[in-house]
């Protein structure tokens, strides 16, 4: 089975395009959104049209929740955010679910794979690569999760804990939007597997999906509108 896990669009249409061309080359089996598709770029509502009429499965971010809150007046990134999206659009986000759960296989194989934007904790938690083994442990075991997938970061990483005789998993799959990490390409992440074994760390093979995309339209979009400048130039450096 090939799963294609995705988040941090942030309104980012040039790159959200760049993203779907690569969907339609790998064919996955399935395919998740991790929340934030709005924020800091001009193309709210063509990303959440989008995502609703193709149906695919989403859990709610940061800046999705921001969308909760009347915000008239507000001139900062969720203010200005409001005033581009469509009634309908934000209905959508605000329903959105926070967290969601995935389960393979039975008995002593049983593998769970947990959805978040930011961790287990809150939506505006930064699971970073290093974070406390016992606290990533501690939400592993009040979820039951074998798995965390998670965005917010923007940067991606794929940290295994070992713990008795089973191996626990961490991924943050990057931003496809807004990344942070030096590498101005958009980024997903590729989950392949044929039988899940919580036993076995070599069951689940990881990939890190990076795709080319028009930066500089993406950073005209924030140039020519309310946004300030400064989102451009992170688009540019990926920072």
């Amino acid at each position: 089975m090939k799963i294609i896990f995705f988040s941090d669009i942030h309104a980012n249409l040039p790159a959200f395009e760049a993203f779907l061309h690569k969907v339609a080359e790998i064919q996955p089996d399935g395919i998740y959104c991790l929340g934030d598709l709005v924020g800091y770029n001009v193309w709210p509502n063509q990303i959440v049209d989008y995502i609703q009429s193709n149906k695919i499965p989403t859990i709610m971010g940061n800046h999705d929740e921001a969308q909760l809150k009347d915000l008239k007046g507000d001139k900062g990134n969720a203010g200005i955010t409001q005033q581009l999206l469509g009634e309908n659009q934000r209905k959508f986000l605000q329903q959105l679910p926070r967290q969601m759960t995935l389960q393979f296989g039975e008995g002593e194989k049983v593998f769970r794979m947990e959805l978040v934007h930011g961790s287990v904790k809150a939506i505006n938690d930064y699971l970073l690569e290093d974070y406390p083994e016992e606290e990533v442990l501690a939400m592993m075991h009040s979820t039951q999760a074998d798995l965390i997938l998670c965005g917010h970061t923007h940067k991606p990483y794929h940290r295994i804990i070992p713990t008795g005789d089973t191996f626990k998993h961490v991924i943050n799959i990057g931003s496809v939007g807004k990344p942070k990490d030096r590498n101005t390409q958009g980024c997903c992440v590729l989950v392949e597997f044929d039988e899940l074994d919580p036993k076995n760390p070599d069951s689940l093979k990881v990939e890190f999906v990076r795709f080319t995309y028009d930066v500089e339209k993406a950073a005209q979009g924030v140039i020519q509108s309310d946004f300030p400048d400064s989102y451009a130039d992170a688009l540019r450096l990926a920072k």
